[in-house]
Order: C-alpha cells, then structure tokens, then sequence
C-alpha cells in the first residue's frame, strides 16, 4: 500500500468527501472545525476578513470578504455545507442564507442556549419557548439583546433553509484557545495553590463543553444530516462544582485547598456569578435552568465528550504556552478573592 494510501482519511462505506464552507473559521471555534473536517477528508474553504490569524491555514481557500457588506467572494460557488460561525447580527444571517441557499445543500448556524425565555426549567428541551426582540431591526448586540437576535437569526435559516438547516445552541464552550477564561480560571487558579474560595456548594451543577468534542460534531452532524434545533452543552451526566474542583485538583495535583462560601455571602458582598466566579450560577437565581439543560438529543445523534481532565489538563498547558502572567479577563483578583476569605472567617 502506498504511503499516501496509508495517509488518506478512512470514510465509511458510501460516504464521499464534502466541500464545506466555514464563515469565520479562524476564531476559537472554528480552527478545531477546520481540523477536525480536514482530518476527516473534507475540503475545507473560509470566508472571513483576513484580520484574525490570516496566515492560519494556508493550505485550504481562504476567501475575503465582510459578512456587514461585502460578501461577493461567495456569489456563484457551491457547497456541500455550510458553518456559520460568526453570524453575530440577524442581518448578517439572513444576508449569507439567502445568498447561499441555491447552491449550499445545509446550512448550520451556531447559535446558543441564551435563546430560550425561562432559564429557570430545568431540563429544558429544544421546544422551549424562545426570545423575541422587541425591535426585530435592530443592530444593538448587547446582553439583553442577545438571545432574541439569535432567535431571529434563526428563523432567517429556517426560511432560506426549510428542511436543510442545524441549529447549534450552545452552552459555556471551553477549551484550549478560549479567551474568555470562563474555564481556565479554575485550573490556573488551582494550580496557583492556597486556600481557594469555591462558591456556593459542592453540589451546585454545572455545564460546559470542550471546543473540540463541539467542532467534532459539527462536522458529524453535517456527515450524517443531523438537521434541526439541538442543545448543544455537557457532559452526559450532571456535574457538580465539587466534583469539578475535585477532578481538576486530582488532574493538576493542586495543593490548594476549598472554602466554600455561600451565595448569600458572595452576593451580599456584589459577587457577579459567571464572571467573577466562572461556571458557577446560584440555585434559585432566575438562571439556574442554564446549567441543566436536556441534551438527550444530541448525545443520540452521536454527540461524545473527553475526559474532565483532559479538557483541564489542556486549557492549563494552552494558557501557560500562550503567556501565563497575563491577568484572566474573568474570575477573581488575588487581592478581591483574599479580601473576600478575610471577611467570611471574620463572619463565623
């Protein structure tokens, strides 16, 4: 057998390569898209403004453009698929699905688990009742804005696409490469050592998926026709704060320790939940159905999920190879979290 033979990607039988489009593709979702369908034998093609990693993938097409007013590299080309990655304005969708909807056979959007109007359900279903902007025309991507204007975008695919379309609503998507560091948090400050404000209690659930098991089944969810809306969040069973601090503790051997702080006490002293203290949303908040989200139809459309630890262990490498001094954009100071301690002991 020949080297190359050897090297090329193993489809199962009856399947072909697909030519996808990627609209973005160089963001913290996107380069895991991109590898994961180049590694599975797909030809890959970005369109985005060539101002965000330009250089990063040099071997696949790379087409410029502006999703705000120029998207004339996309006219006249056909794709098997397309992942739209960075339809931040419903305009914007709307825009690029009528575009595309002639001469792309499925259109996937990513959108979020924001869009739903209760987030106090808990195991909330695709067929939860979704937001609704008070004005559809506006352009306003603030946070109050932000779950209807995902909701609009996606009824511009549903009209362009009736029966061809994927709806992604993600939860908190984590991993190596995210900037948010609504994940590393914990594993930097884990591995900082010391005592460690953990808040509210060890039983308070959580979710969130690693980037790389979502761009997995992005491209499975194209192979194999997953169309429709899915809930798109992890892992397969309820994980706790505990259990995550313990499991990134055990993975980095961290010798911090745990005081675990009620929410009363955090919120009384003007502690943001989801920010201040990632992952973390107070039970009896008006949001804790955010963090309990059914996904029984995703996992049976084939959605798998790594190992805690491994999603851990490589957000704390990616951070420490990136820079590793700079200060986290979330989670709490040295200073804010030891003020914070000094107050609950002085408290009991």
């Amino acid at each position: 057998m020949s080297a190359a033979a050897l090297a090329a990607p193993a489809f199962a039988v009856g399947r072909k390569p697909l030519k996808i489009l990627i609209l973005g593709g160089t963001g913290f979702i996107g380069p895991h898209q991109v590898e994961t369908a180049l590694g599975r034998g797909h030809e890959v093609t970005i369109f985005n403004r060539g101002k965000t990693a330009p250089n990063m993938f040099p071997q696949i097409e790379n087409l410029l453009g502006d999703r705000n007013d120029n998207l004339e590299a996309l006219k006249g080309r056909k794709w098997d698929a397309v992942i739209d990655n960075s339809g931040f304005l419903p305009r914007w969708v709307r825009q690029s699905a009528e575009l595309l909807q002639d001469n792309v056979g499925h259109y996937l959007f990513m959108s979020s688990l924001s869009i739903y109007v209760d987030n106090t359900v808990i195991g909330q279903t695709e067929d939860g009742k979704l937001q609704k902007l008070d004005d559809p025309t506006t352009e306003d991507a603030s946070a109050k804005n932000y779950g209807g204007m995902k909701a609009l975008s996606e009824e511009f695919v549903r009209a362009s696409f009736p029966t061809n379309y994927t709806l992604l609503r993600t939860g908190l998507v984590v991993g190596p490469g995210d900037p948010t560091a609504r994940f590393t948090y914990w594993p930097v400050r884990l591995h900082r050592g010391g005592e460690t404000l953990a808040p509210g209690t060890p039983g308070d659930p959580i979710q969130c998926i690693d980037v790389r098991d979502l761009a997995r089944w992005t491209i499975h969810a194209i192979e194999n026709s997953h169309y429709g809306p899915y809930n798109l969040t992890g892992p397969y069973h309820q994980l706790t704060m505990g259990q995550f601090l313990d499991i990134t503790a055990n993975t980095i051997n961290s010798t911090s320790t745990l005081t675990w702080v009620p929410a009363d006490f955090l919120l009384a002293h003007k502690v943001t939940p989801w920010t201040d203290l990632p992952l973390w949303v107070p039970p009896n908040s008006g949001m804790e159905g955010f963090v309990q989200v059914d996904i029984s139809r995703a996992v049976e459309a084939g959605l798998t999920f790594r190992p805690m630890s491994e999603t851990v262990q490589d957000s704390l490498a990616w951070y420490r190879t990136v820079d590793g001094e700079t200060p986290l954009s979330a989670g709490l100071t040295p200073e804010r979290e030891a003020e914070l301690l000094k107050k609950w002991h002085e408290s009991n």
